[in-house]
């Protein structure tokens, strides 16, 4: 596919400072992600360090329980409970609190578990029972929390850099871009494009605003998007989207007459768009195809979900697949004890898996 273009002078050019912008999303949607991932991980950490050292020798023990569980969003389960005990002669308070993803309705039952090691610590069984769903869950969240921070601040790090590189001169390639959001404030355009139909097709998202007045070059559409031109400013990781009067460049009057002279040539034999009229059109589903979509989707998680767990039950190399105790653990209890079974005919001379076991968290239920 092929877009009109322009042809700028051979001499290394220098570009306006300021023409690659970081959204403003960025200035407060980076601190809330870390700071969500830092305070989950600081909530939540020492409760499951806590209960994996008691994991290692726990010892089911007599005692009061008081305090509830709460289910939010239908999955999201957290457990807050005081715990009352007596362990050689001495007596113990804590508060507990445990976090997990859990599609279960009803009540919990649970009794209380301390360190044979460390009588100190104690926990609930269903903080013991639930022990790798509140890790994956943990380092999921904090990982997409934190990690989407971290990516947000490594974006605006590469902006500001390329930002720096454009005061210096340097050759400038021209090239079309796809425009992938518009939106016009106070007479200003805001405009985001991505670099997908170049040579290099680096698919590299940037953000730009352009003053009173000023458009993007619009030389054509790929589909719903249109088309712009930018440049390449030297070895830069992101193209510089070009204004409709090539001020963004230090050039001369004549040189940019010069230079968009055969666009306004190709404007008199063919309408192309403008930025005012530049307002992407996609046609969206109807309502059954979305639903119907939906519907798929969820029929394809719930059967690769039961696809992984008759796989776990009846032929994985090992009983501790930490993802297959979770899905076994929350299958229905007729589902659950046929999978248990199945794992205990192949290795029911070892301990039994996380769903699989009795009280004692070791023998096979």
């Amino acid at each position: 596919m092929t877009f009109p273009t322009i042809k700028l002078p051979a001499r290394p050019l220098a570009i306006k400072s300021g023409v690659i912008s970081i959204p403003f999303a960025y200035y407060f949607s980076i601190p809330i992600l870390l700071a969500i991932a830092v305070f989950m991980a600081m909530t939540e950490g020492p409760g499951i360090l806590r209960d994996y050292t008691i994991s290692q020798n726990p010892l089911v023990i007599d005692g009061t329980i008081g305090g509830n569980c709460t289910t939010r969003k239908a999955v999201f389960t957290t457990c807050e409970v005081d715990l009352s005990y007596q362990h050689d002669g001495q007596r113990y308070e804590k508060e507990v609190e445990v976090m997990f993803v859990d599609f279960h309705t009803g009540d919990y039952e649970t009794g209380l578990v301390v360190s044979a090691d460390h009588p100190d610590l104690a926990t609930i069984s269903l903080g013991l029972d639930m022990l790798w769903n509140r890790i994956i869950t943990l380092a999921a969240f904090t990982l997409l929390l934190g990690g989407g921070g971290l990516a947000m601040i490594f974006l605006a790090l590469r902006i500001l850099r390329v930002r720096g590189q454009l005061r210096h001169p340097a050759p400038l390639t021209v090239i079309p871009v796809e425009i992938t959001g518009i939106d016009k404030k106070r007479g200003r355009l805001a405009v985001t494009y991505a670099d997908r139909l170049s040579e290099r097709k680096t698919k590299r998202v940037a953000f730009t605003r352009f003053e009173n007045g000023e458009e993007p070059i619009i030389v054509g559409d790929a589909g719903s998007n249109a088309v712009a031109l930018a440049v390449w400013h030297g070895k830069t990781a992101l193209p510089v989207l070009l204004d409709d009067r090539l001020e963004r460049i230090d050039l001369t009057a004549q040189e940019r007459a010069d230079a968009l002279a055969p666009l306004h040539a190709a404007a008199a034999s063919a309408d192309h768009q403008t930025a005012a009229t530049l307002a992407p059109v996609k046609k969206g589903m109807s309502l059954a195809r979305r639903l119907g979509l939906f519907l798929l989707l969820i029929l394809l998680i719930v059967g690769g979900i039961f696809g992984y767990w008759l796989w776990y039950v009846m032929s994985a190399p090992s009983q501790y697949n930490s993802p297959g105790m979770d899905i076994n653990n929350m299958m229905p209890e007729a589902l659950n004890r046929w999978g248990c079974s199945q794992l205990q005919s192949r290795f029911g001379d070892g301990p039994a898996p996380f769903g699989c076991t009795a009280a004692d968290y070791q023998s096979w239920k």
